[in-house]
């Protein structure tokens, strides 16, 4: 069903990727990368070139967690995006559906560096709905991928690219994550290499978060804010953009009717009953309630029902 999904993706015109790489023996790849006991043997970039340094220096962080996170998990990891943007740290993970693109998204609004570490090829977005979100990652910070233009979708290179992502930072959080996902294995790499790993507490009753949990019984350290992690991490190696907004949120909520929105779905609301609240047509309302969605301040629940995020 995945490989389905990533090969559907062909049909879309690719975006604009230049053609740049690093081999294996190159300086310019980060040492900790190359000393994988499974290196890559190329890596493909689209990007600021000019970071490359800084995470050969392992001066990021990685986030990573559930593509199904609940609405509090995608929360907490785009606040923590955009408290670690703000602080000039670059933040890597996965781009993928959940918290990868939450705190992708936190990051960017924020103004600060996100590093993308794709399972696809450059060329490739998956999911088709990150089309924007991976082109805002490129221009603002960096993507990578180990596979080749043109390669064929694998499930196993979602797996593959944790190595990479870990092999990048100074540490990784564990934001959200059942008891089966591909964010354990970077939590098991990351503590391995001795790296720092937090995880963000969650429910002990929620199964979504029963991977995540375990890990603090296995003695990882609870993150239980955004701002606890940047006090102790101190300013990164990037200043974010000028005139960005330093947690985002409001930049992305600037009208009145989002403010109403939000504030109405605290707890899961209909269509119907949304516009019967803020008094808007549907047509529009639509709209908003999908921009919202889009950057992740609204989840979508089945019905269909919004509620938020954070």
């Amino acid at each position: 069903m995945l490989l389905t999904r990533i090969e559907a993706t062909r049909s879309w015109p690719a975006p604009k990727v230049p053609p740049r790489v690093l081999l294996a023996g190159d300086p310019a790849l980060p040492r900790a990368m190359a000393a994988l006991p499974h290196p890559p043997i190329h890596l493909f970039w689209a990007g600021r070139g000019s970071l490359w340094p800084r995470l050969g220096q392992r001066r990021a962080i990685a986030v990573v967690g559930s593509r199904g996170a609940s609405p509090q998990g995608r929360g907490f990891a785009r606040r923590l995006g955009a408290a670690l943007g703000a602080a000039g740290w670059p933040v890597v993970s996965g781009l993928a559906e959940g918290i990868d693109a939450a705190v992708h998204r936190g990051c960017l609004a924020s103004g600060g560096t996100p590093i993308g570490v794709l399972g696809t090829p450059l060329e490739r977005v998956y999911p088709l709905h990150h089309r924007e979100l991976q082109e805002q990652v490129q221009r603002q910070g960096l993507l990578l991928s180990e596979q080749s233009p043109g390669a064929t979708g694998r499930a196993s290179a979602f797996a593959a690219r944790n190595r990479l992502i870990v092999a990048l930072v100074a540490g990784v959080v564990l934001v959200e994550c059942p008891a089966v996902s591909g964010a354990l294995a970077a939590a098991t790499q990351a503590w391995a290499d001795g790296l720092p790993l937090w995880v963000v507490p969650a429910d002990v009753d929620r199964e979504g978060a029963a991977g995540s949990n375990r890990w603090l019984t296995l003695g990882a350290s609870p993150l239980c804010s955004p701002d606890a992690l940047v006090a102790l991490l101190g300013p990164g190696p990037c200043p974010p953009a000028r005139g960005a907004s330093c947690h985002g949120q409001a930049a992305q909520a600037a009208s009145p009717l989002q403010h109403d929105l939000l504030r109405a779905c605290g707890q899961p609301c209909t269509l119907q009953a949304l516009a019967t609240i803020t008094r808007q047509p549907l047509a529009g309302l639509l709209e908003q309630l999908l921009g919202l969605e889009k950057d992740s301040q609204l989840l979508r629940l089945p019905g269909p029902r919004w509620v938020r995020c954070a």
